[in-house]
């Protein structure tokens, strides 16, 4: 149920880069802006291979659980927005296809069969 503020790596890169030709340094928050569960994650990222009940090939091991879990991470990129002209690009769903897509490239083909 937790949700996070999901982004994706080359234009966070991009941003990175904006940094770099400032004249003078600064601290950046770089995020979406936007939350999604886990849940939904999974949920969107099965639906893309076709399954929709993605429960029964997800395992929760209890020694990466964390003690004081937070419940929602949510971060504020207006100042990177504001300096930079930075925003993302990329939404979730594009980037959780785009995930998928390379695994299955990765693997071979079905993904189900090799995991």
């Amino acid at each position: 149920d937790a949700k996070r503020d999901w982004g994706y790596a080359p234009d966070y890169v991009e941003a990175m880069w904006l940094m770099l030709q400032q004249d003078t340094p600064n601290d950046y928050v770089i995020s979406t802006g936007k939350t999604h569960s886990i849940r939904e994650f999974l949920t969107h990222a099965f639906k893309h291979i076709g399954v929709t009940n993605w429960r029964k090939y997800i395992k929760q091991d209890p020694r990466y659980m964390r003690l004081a879990e937070v419940d929602v991470l949510r971060g504020d990129s207006t100042k990177a927005h504001e300096n930079l002209n930075w925003k993302p690009k990329t939404d979730l769903m594009t980037m959780i296809y785009r995930m998928v897509n390379n695994d299955i490239k990765k693997l071979g083909g079905n993904i189900l069969e090799n995991r």
